[in-house]
């Protein structure tokens, strides 16, 4: 019999995500696991019912969970209540909870894209001819939309953001497991958010990103810092995603990939 502990791997591999392939990412990480740990591989809206059979869990590419609020939140007080050590720990205060961090954080003076919740508080924000409009509990850009200056009084702001519209020159992420920097990928053409290239990250970027990192003090887990570079050189960061990251592993060369799964496996075992 296997003394490997069992691994309760979370994924919607069924999830339709834009440019994105999560069933692949996610079968080839189990892939790699599986000569590490006994895998049960469980959908997002049905884990409860396997919470009884697994050691520990990874809760990875299964959507915003936005689209089953209230059953993911009775999964993490079940996760919490029995004690399962999860991969990420659901204790992270960024995207995991909403965006209510980026209104924090531009409060609180961090490099991020300005962002406001209130149409009093526009005069805080840069001039700016149009706008983006985000839920505040939104994901995968559900809910936004661009109005213009004009359109922007008559908008209703209830539970939303407003952001100004900027012009940057492309988005790039960096991507941690647990505090320490991985790998960076960026989109050269700003169109075509998943058509992502290897980014070699400078010490200013890297101070920018574990920024963010040290602040969110999560236990552990994969985080992906998102940020945009702007026409001077500087970055805004765009959003933290520190519950289900996609990782984008098809867009690493095969060495740095598998650099990844062996710190990955590293992390997993610590636990």
């Amino acid at each position: 019999m296997s003394e490997n502990p069992a691994l309760l791997y979370i994924t919607d591999l069924y999830y339709p995500a834009k440019g994105r392939n999560y069933y692949e990412e996610d079968l080839y990480i189990t892939s790699q696991l599986k000569d590490h740990f006994n895998i049960l591989i469980g959908n997002p809206q049905q884990a409860l019912a396997f919470l009884d059979k697994a050691d520990f869990m990874v809760f990875r590419n299964t959507g915003p969970v936005a689209y089953y609020q209230d059953y993911f939140n009775e999964f993490v007080k079940a996760v919490k209540q029995k004690g399962i050590p999860t991969f990420n720990s659901f204790d992270g205060k960024a995207d995991m909870k909403g965006k209510q961090y980026l209104l924090d954080l531009f409060e609180q003076g961090f490099p991020v894209i300005p962002t406001i919740n209130s149409l009093d508080k526009l005069h805080l924000l840069p001039n700016s001819d149009q706008y983006i409009i985000k839920l505040k509990n939104g994901a995968d850009s559900i809910g936004m939309e661009k109005v213009s200056k004009e359109e922007i009084n008559n908008t209703k702001l209830e539970e939303k953001l407003i952001q100004p519209f900027i012009d940057f020159e492309y988005e790039v992420s960096f991507y941690f497991i647990n505090d320490e920097f991985k790998y960076a990928l960026y989109a050269p053409n700003k169109n075509k958010r998943w058509e992502l290239k290897t980014y070699k990250a400078t010490e200013e970027d890297l101070k920018f990103a574990q920024r963010f990192i040290q602040w969110n003090n999560m236990k552990r887990g994969i985080q992906r810092v998102d940020a945009c570079k702007l026409r001077d050189g500087s970055l805004l960061l765009v959003e933290l995603e520190d519950l289900n990251p996609f990782l984008s592993l098809d867009a690493l060369e095969e060495n740095s990939k598998d650099k990844f799964i062996e710190n990955f496996v590293c992390a997993l075992k610590d636990i």
